[in-house]
């Protein structure tokens, strides 16, 4: 039944792809500008309009309203200016403003969020390709916001609301090296930006086109404006929407990085039967050189990760496996271009796996190399990672090495081809100087994916993978096929995916095992008539569905969702659904300590109420309420956010989650809190810290964490990590980490 529904639902995709029409889809119809070619670099001070060099640039000046009018002219007059010289590439904006007093700035640390601020932003897609490039912005503080784009942001459609974490096509944990200054007076706001060539990506020639597009966002009106006007479901990541940039003729810049480190830590671990208090240190190095401007060579030695973030806790309610999203720096850089698979669920590539074991403990990473670019049309990747070995009364790692190799060659209108090959293998045994085994321990991963646009509003893509891992040799493929419609607020996904019993990707991340699942999606966004009673925005109302079912036809899971977002003019926003379910144990399971759950098919249905005020304020909620059956019985689950600013410098935000759970064979409950505090004295200057209880562990636990940054992720770095459980403190360890860049070439 679901294959012959996934033939109509792309029927239909293809049908409404042609009756809407392909106008514009080779760009040809998209705004233009040319960058101006400077001797003489400006100062960047933030001062624009005494600067004789950018009273020189004719400016931009129409942006279009998409939010709160879509189609009208922006409320206030923005001109944007760029410029470049042989090694650095120039933006300045004067973003003016009737009531400059009246700015909305609400933190000042790096990369935080420009949405509901007043902000700018531009995305530079440096290859013309239509898919990938850089994001860059910044507020009147003048903070360093970046990012990563691929395949125009989008990850694959994947409605598994367990996922914990950001997955998809957009890298926000990319940490550029550039500079940016801010000035605010009567006239409103202004800044500068300068981007060194050698940080970005590109194909060098005279003549050049890179796609371009800017943003800025007015708060007091909660306006979005863009020089390129987007459909109203789309944001500045759609690249093939974008306008572009003309005239920029490139030579190869020169980089060569090299970035050392140093680090000392104490650490004691008290639950060792006698403790003891452990100093060590360390030294390393990371190496950055640009082959050609376009292709990128990484090497790494002794590579620490002492300054991340922990992972946020979570409380694993199902049996199936939790997903925790990467933060280590050297594997988020260029991480789109080594992606493959469904992320989240068929994570063919998870790099997670590379120094960190199965239960979450650090495996040592000697060192490695990563090479990523592009070779005219074809992106291609190649990182191998060595790891030591470990062996303690936890777990037994022989020493190993990852690999995996990526192509993926790019097409017109949204189209590509890409292969990928994955191979971790043994290299050792645990003892010191031990040889390789002669029957090696390894295991594969073949894999081929692609994607063919259907214009600017449709879609089909889709991966194929096997695996290949001793004693496993059936039964080891899995794949998936997708379809996606989305225009003028209107988007229809479907997708099939499957996973045999044996498919077993070692150096990647499956959400569950042995699969069949179809699911779809059709969700519309309209906009309400401006002036009306009740102040609303839009409306969203969407169904989606996903089921899976095992081998033997048998299904284990069946979630229909039918819901309705209500979004006011002032942010406030009200989710109002139902979700009818269904639960297939195959055998007996503990859900919680002396809680099991029976075999057997469970149907339920559930109310989900979900709240959101408006996150600019210096006080806002969000809450989710979920009430309705599980597992026979019944289920009540709460989760709440409160978020409080003092001015532009404290930020804070504790969450709270709470599982009631009834079910036949007892009622058990689980609460999870988390508290993450940051005052950022500068932009580069910042002290935060995330404090988490997990009342399933009984621990709590705490990272304090004080950086005072070089440029992108170097400088100063102190580190307090502790975890208490209820018999008291279970280790405690203090760091203190210093690293540096060195440009070698200028």
């Amino acid at each position: 039944m679901y294959k012959r529904i996934i033939l109509i639902t792309l029927s239909t995709i293809c049908i409404f792809s042609n009756s809407f029409g392909q106008a514009g889809t080779n760009g040809n119809d998209r705004p233009g500008t040319i960058a101006t070619a400077i001797e003489n670099p400006p100062v960047i001070d933030g001062e624009i309009f005494d600067d004789p060099i950018w009273n020189t640039v004719e400016p931009i000046t129409n942006l279009t309203q998409v939010q709160p009018d879509n189609g009208l002219p922006a409320t206030e007059k923005t001109e944007i200016r760029i410029a470049y010289t042989p090694s650095v590439f120039y933006v300045s904006v004067i973003c003016y403003d009737a009531e400059p007093g009246k700015l909305v700035v609400s933190d000042a640390r790096r990369d935080a969020s420009l949405d509901g601020t007043d902000s700018f932003l531009f995305i530079l897609d440096t290859y013309n390709d239509g898919q990938n490039g850089f994001l860059f912005g910044t507020n009147s503080l003048g903070i360093e916001y970046d990012g990563q784009v691929d395949n125009e942001g989008q990850g694959n459609f994947n409605n598994n609301r367990q996922q914990g974490g950001v997955i998809g096509g957009f890298n926000l944990n990319w940490d550029a090296s550039w500079d940016v200054k801010t000035s605010v007076g009567d006239y409103g706001w202004s800044a500068e930006f300068a981007l060194p060539l050698r940080t970005l990506r590109f194909n060098s020639g005279d003549n050049q086109t890179w796609g371009i597009n800017f943003q800025r966002n007015i708060r007091k009106t909660n306006e979005i404006a863009y020089w390129v006007p987007i459909p109203i479901q789309f944001d500045i990541k759609r690249l093939s929407l974008a306008g572009k940039l003309h005239g920029l003729n490139l030579k190869n810049p020169g980089n060569l990085k090299i970035i050392p480190y140093t680090l000392g830590r104490i650490s004691k671990d008290f639950e060792e039967t006698d403790p003891e208090t452990d100093l060590d240190g360390e030294i390393g190095v990371d190496v950055k050189y640009s082959i050609t401007p376009s292709l990128t060579l990484d090497l790494t030695y002794n590579t620490d990760f002492a300054q991340v973030e922990v992972d946020n806790e979570q409380v694993n309610l199902d049996r199936f496996n939790l997903f925790f999203p990467e933060k280590r720096p050297f594997f988020l850089e260029n991480a789109g271009q080594f992606s493959i698979g469904s992320p989240g669920e068929v994570d063919l590539f998870f790099s997670r796996r590379i120094g960190i074991g199965e239960d979450g403990q650090v495996v040592p990473i000697i060192g490695g190399m990563r090479l990523s670019g592009k070779l005219n049309n074809t992106y291609v990747g190649l990182l191998s990672m060595f790891t030591e070995a470990v062996q303690n009364s936890a777990s037994s790692i022989e020493r190993n090495n990852f690999t995996v190799a990526r192509v993926n060659h790019q097409f017109a209108q949204r189209s590509a081809i890409g292969a990928a090959f994955m191979n971790r293998e043994s290299i050792g045994g645990l003892d010191e100087g031990a040889l390789p085994s002669e029957a090696m321990e390894y295991n594969r991963t073949y894999a081929l994916d692609g994607r063919w646009g259907l214009g600017k509003k449709a879609q089909l893509s889709g991966f194929y993978s096997k695996t290949k891992t001793p004693g496993l040799n059936s039964d080891d493929h899995a794949f998936r096929f997708q379809a996606n419609y989305s225009w003028s607020g209107l988007i229809l996904n479907l997708a099939y995916t499957e996973v045999a019993e044996n498919f077993n990707p070692e150096m990647g991340f499956l959400f569950r095992k042995a699969f069949r699942k179809p699911e779809f999606l059709i969700f519309y966004q309209v906009r309400a008539k401006e002036g009306n009673k009740l102040n609303f925005l839009e409306f969203r109302p969407h169904i989606s569905y996903r089921g899976f079912w095992n081998f033997d036809g048998f299904q284990e899971t069946s979630f229909l969702h039918i819901d309705n977002h209500w979004v006011w003019r002032n942010g406030f926003e009200v989710h109002t659904g139902i979700n009818i379910t269904r639960e297939g144990v195959t055998e007996d399971f503990e859900i919680s300590d002396g809680v099991f759950v029976n075999a057997g098919s469970y149907d339920h249905a559930e109310a989900q109420l979900v709240f959101q005020t408006n996150p600019s304020k210096n006080v806002y909620i969000n809450s989710r309420h979920i009430l309705g059956g599980s597992f026979g019985g019944s289920r009540y689950i709460n989760s709440a956010t409160l978020g409080v600013r003092i001015g532009d410098k404290f930020n804070s935000e504790y969450t709270l989650q709470r599982n009631d759970f009834s079910l036949p064979n007892g009622d058990f409950d689980a609460t999870v809190f988390g508290a993450r505090l940051s005052y950022s004295f500068t932009p580069r200057i910042f002290t935060q810290s995330l404090i988490q209880y997990n009342s399933v562990s009984e621990i709590w636990s705490a990272n304090i964490r004080f950086g005072l940054l070089q440029q992108a992720n170097t400088g100063l770095f102190v580190v307090y990590n502790e975890t208490r459980g209820a018999s008291g403190i279970l280790n405690r360890s203090f760091t203190i980490k210093f690293s540096k860049v060195f440009d070698v070439i200028k």
